[in-house]
C-alpha cells in the first residue's frame, strides 16, 4: 500500500512537472515570437485597426513587394501558431486574441522599462517644465480635449507610442507628441477629433519675421506682442469656434471676418454715456487693481479721468468707442474759453498714449451735442482739438458733432470744421441719430438706449454672388438671402460668447455702466460691392432703372436680416454699407478666382470694391443736389448705418471747403476729410498724395492717411 502511495505521487509529481515543462516551453516560445519587431508590428496593427484581410495586413506591416512575400507567410504564421493572432475563417480577415493583446501590452511594458533603464526619455511641455514621457497622459488628452472614448483613445494611444518610439529622438517636446497624434487621427480618419486637437500658435519663422522685419511696425514691441496673441486667437476662431461652412465662406472670400483675432471675443464698437458708469468707476472690485479709482466730480482731474477712461475701454471694443457725456463733465468747471481750450486739448494728447490691439485700433469718438452747446464753448473744444492734432501725426481720437435736425449752426462752424479737416483731424458730422465715425448707427429700434455693443465686422461679397448669378438680378437677391441668413447664425453665436465674457467680468468697464441689466448688443451685417454688382456685373445703367435694382436689392437684405432676427427673437438687426477690410480682399480674391477684377466703373487700375460711397468734394460743390439725391434714399434703407465720405483734398480755397461742408447738411451723417501723406521717417504729415520723398529727412517710406 506505501508502494501504491509512493508511485501515485511520483506519477502526480511527474505530470506536474510535464506540464510545467510544456507551460515554460510555451512561455519560451511566446518570448521567441516576441524577438521579432515585425511580428510586434503586425499585432499593433492589428490591435489598432482592427480585423484585416491577407493583403491588407502584409501592405499594412510594409511587405510590399513580391519577394518579401515569403517573410511575411513565416511571421504570421508563427502568431498563429502560438495563438496571438486568430483568422476568422469565414470572413478571411485576421484579428488579434486576447493572449496576443497581454503579450503586446507586455512588449509596451518591457520597451518603456528598457527605455527607462538605459537613459529615461523626456518630454519638454508647453508649460515651462520637462517631465517623464507617460503614455497615459496622451490617452487623457485624447479622452478631455477631443471627446474620444477611451477605448478607441488607448488603441491611437498605442500607434502613438510605436511611432515615438522609432523616432530616437534626443529629446520630445509637446507639439512633437501632439502632432504625432494628429497624424495618427487624421490616418485613420477621424477629422473631427484631429480638429479639437489642433495646437494653435505661430511658426517660429513666422515669430522670427515678427521680431526682425521691423520696418512695418510702428507702435513699438507692444505691436509685435498683439500681433502674435492675434494670430494664435484668428485661429482658434477659424478652426473651432465658427461653424465650419462660415469659416470655409470666409476662407474662401464669400464672406471676410474683419479683425478675426478679435471677433470672437470682443465687440466691434462700444457707445458709453459716462454719466452711466462714473460712479461705478471708483469701484471697479477687484478688476485692474494698479488703476487709481479718482472721482469723476474732481473737476481738476478732468485730464487723468480721460485718460483712465480711453485707457480701459482700449481694451473692450475691437474698432472704436464712442463716449457720451464727456464734454459735460469739462464744462462742470467754470472755466473761461481759453481754459476749455487748454484743457481739452491737455486731456486728449495726454491720452494720446493710450495702448491698442492694433495701430490706432480701437479709435476713439467724443460726441459733442452741438445743439446744447454755445457758439463761442464750440469753437473753444474745436480750437482745444486742433491743437491735439497738430501735435499727433495719425490722431487716433475724432470728434462727431451732433446736431439737431432743425440747427442752422452747421454753416457758423463750418470755417473751423474744415480748419480742423485740414489739420488732420477725424471729425464726423450727424444728426436725428447717434452713430460711430464709421457711420454705423447706435439705435437700431429707433430708442436710444442708453449703452450699446454693435457687432458688425462680417461683410458679404456681392460682386461674387452677381458673378455667379449669369445677370439675372432675382437669381441674385435670392443667393443674397441664402448667404446672409447662415452669415447671422454666427454673428448670434458671437453675440452669446461676447454676453458670456461680459457675464464673466472681462469687460469691467461695461460691467460699471450695467451694460448686461441695461445695454443692448447690435448685430449688423455689411454690404461690399454693390455698385459692382448691378453697374457692371448685372449690367444696368446708370439711370433710374438701375437705381430701382440697386434699392431692391438692399431692401431685400434688410427685410430677409429683420425676419431672420425675428426668428431668432431678435429685432436689434440690420444691414449696412461701410468701409472695411473686405474690399481689398475681395476683389483680389476674386480676381484670383475668375482671371479678372470685377471693377468700378470698368476702372482697371481699381484694385479695391466701393464701400457706402465717397463723394468728390468739387463735384459735391457743383451738383449737391444729385449727390443728396443717392444718399439719403439709400441711407434710409439701411438699417445698420451707411458711411458717407466727402474728399475735399482737391479743394484748396477756404470759403470753398466752407460751402462743401455747409451743402451736406441735409445729410444725416458724413465725414468731410482731406488725404494726407505721413512719412514713416519722421512723422511729417504732408496734404494731399503728390509727395514722393519726405523734405525733411528724404525718407520715400510714405503712408496714406
Amino acid at each position: 500500500m506505501e508502494q501504491l502511495s509512493h508511485d501515485y505521487s511520483f506519477q502526480t509529481e511527474n505530470k506536474r512537472y510535464g506540464i510545467l515543462e510544456s507551460a515554460s516551453k510555451r512561455v519560451r516560445m511566446i518570448f521567441s515570437v516576441m524577438a521579432s519587431p515585425n511580428r510586434i508590428d503586425i499585432l499593433r496593427i492589428l490591435n489598432s485597426k482592427g480585423p484585416l484581410t491577407y493583403s491588407e495586413l502584409k501592405s499594412l506591416a510594409g511587405f510590399k513587394s513580391k519577394k518579401e512575400s515569403g517573410k511575411f507567410a513565416y511571421h504570421l504564421r508563427k502568431l498563429l501558431r502560438q495563438s496571438l493572432v486568430a483568422l476568422n475563417k469565414g470572413e478571411r480577415r485576421y484579428t488579434i486574441t486576447n493572449l496576443g493583446k497581454l503579450v503586446l501590452s507586455l512588449a509596451r511594458q518591457i520597451e518603456e522599462r528598457s527605455i527607462v533603464e538605459s537613459g529615461k526619455m523626456y518630454v519638454r511641455t508647453s508649460h515651462n517644465s520637462i517631465e517623464e514621457f507617460n503614455s497615459h497622459k496622451i490617452i487623457q488628452s485624447i479622452v478631455r480635449e477631443a471627446g474620444m472614448p477611451l477605448e478607441q483613445a488607448q488603441k491611437i494611444t498605442e500607434e502613438v507610442e510605436n511611432k515615438i518610439y522609432k523616432f530616437q529622438a534626443a529629446y520630445l517636446t509637446s507639439s512633437l507628441v501632439r502632432e504625432t497624434v494628429n497624424s495618427v487621427l487624421i490616418e485613420h480618419g477621424y477629422e473631427e477629433y484631429r480638429s479639437r486637437m489642433s495646437r494653435l500658435g505661430m511658426p517660429s519663422s513666422d515669430v522670427l519675421d515678427l521680431v526682425n522685419n521691423a520696418d512695418g511696425i510702428t507702435n513699438g514691441i507692444e505691436e509685435i506682442i498683439n500681433n502674435a496673441s492675434m494670430s494664435v486667437f484668428s485661429e482658434h476662431l477659424l478652426l473651432n469656434s465658427l461653424p465650419k461652412d462660415i469659416s470655409d465662406m470666409h476662407l474662401a472670400g464669400d464672406l471676410n471676418i474683419s479683425n478675426p483675432g478679435l471677433w470672437g471675443i470682443v465687440p466691434d464698437v462700444a457707445f458709453l454715456n459716462i454719466n452711466e458708469f462714473a460712479e461705478g468707476f471708483q469701484n471697479l472690485d477687484g478688476k485692474f487693481l494698479n488703476v487709481s479709482r479718482i472721482r469723476f466730480d474732481e473737476k481738476s482731474k478732468f485730464a487723468a479721468a480721460l485718460q483712465l477712461i480711453l485707457a480701459l475701454m482700449s481694451r473692450e471694443a475691437s474698432s472704436e468707442v464712442v463716449l457720451e457725456g464727456i464734454i459735460d463733465f469739462l464744462l462742470n468747471d467754470t472755466l473761461d474759453r481759453e481754459g476749455i481750450v487748454s484743457s481739452f486739448a491737455k486731456s486728449l494728447i495726454s491720452s494720446s498714449a493710450t495702448g491698442s490691439y492694433s495701430e490706432g485700433l480701437p479709435s476713439f469718438t467724443i460726441l459733442l451735442p452741438v445743439s446744447t452747446l454755445d457758439k463761442k464753448t464750440i469753437q473753444a473744444l474745436l480750437e482745444g482739438y486742433t491743437k491735439y492734432t497738430d501735435l499727433t501725426p495719425l490722431p487716433r481720437i475724432g470728434l462727431a458733432l451732433y446736431y439737431s435736425k432743425d440747427s442752422n449752426t452747421l454753416e457758423e462752424d463750418s470755417p473751423m470744421i474744415s480748419s480742423v479737416v485740414r489739420s488732420g483731424g477725424k471729425i464726423s458730422i450727424m444728426q436725428n441719430g447717434k452713430r460711430a465715425s464709421n457711420g454705423i448707427r447706435k439705435s437700431l429700434d429707433g430708442k436710444d438706449t442708453r449703452s450699446v455693443a454693435s457687432l458688425q465686422s462680417m461683410s458679404i461679397n456681392l460682386p461674387r454672388l452677381a458673378y455667379q448669378s449669369n445677370k439675372d438680378e432675382t437669381y441674385f437677391r435670392a443667393k443674397l438671402a441664402l448667404t446672409i441668413k447662415p452669415a447671422l447664425e454666427a454673428m448670434y453665436i458671437r453675440k452669446k460668447n461676447i454676453l458670456n465674457a461680459l457675464r464673466k467680468g472681462l469687460f469691467p468697464v461695461m460691467g460699471c455702466a450695467n451694460f448686461e441689466d441695461f445695454g443692448t448688443t447690435n448685430i449688423i451685417l455689411n454690404l461690399t460691392g454693390l455698385k459692382e454688382s448691378v453697374y457692371d456685373i448685372l449690367g444696368y445703367n446708370h439711370n433710374s432703372a438701375g437705381e430701382d435694382v440697386l434699392r431692391k436689392v438692399l431692401k431685400t437684405s434688410g427685410d430677409v436680416a429683420l425676419d431672420h432676427g425675428r426668428q431668432m427673437d431678435n429685432e436689434l438687426v440690420g444691414i449696412s454699407m461701410i468701409n472695411d477690410d473686405s474690399s481689398t480682399r475681395f476683389s483680389t480674391l476674386d480676381s484670383e478666382k475668375y482671371g479678372k477684377t470685377l471693377l468700378s466703373a470698368g476702372t482697371e487700375s481699381a484694385k479695391h470694391y466701393s464701400q457706402g460711397i465717397t463723394v468728390n468734394g468739387k463735384e459735391f460743390l457743383l451738383q449737391p443736389q444729385k449727390v443728396l439725391e443717392e444718399c439719403i434714399p439709400i441711407d434710409s434703407l439701411l438699417r445698420g448705418g451707411l458711411s458717407t465720405s466727402i474728399d475735399l483734398t482737391d479743394i484748396a480755397a477756404q470759403d470753398d471747403l466752407n460751402k462743401a461742408i455747409t451743402a451736406s447738411t441735409e445729410l444725416t451723417f458724413f465725414r468731410p476729410f482731406v488725404r494726407s501723406l505721413i512719412c514713416r521717417g519722421c512723422s511729417r504729415r504732408y496734404v494731399g498724395s503728390d509727395v514722393k520723398k519726405c523734405e525733411t529727412c528724404g525718407s520715400v517710406y510714405l503712408r496714406t492717411y
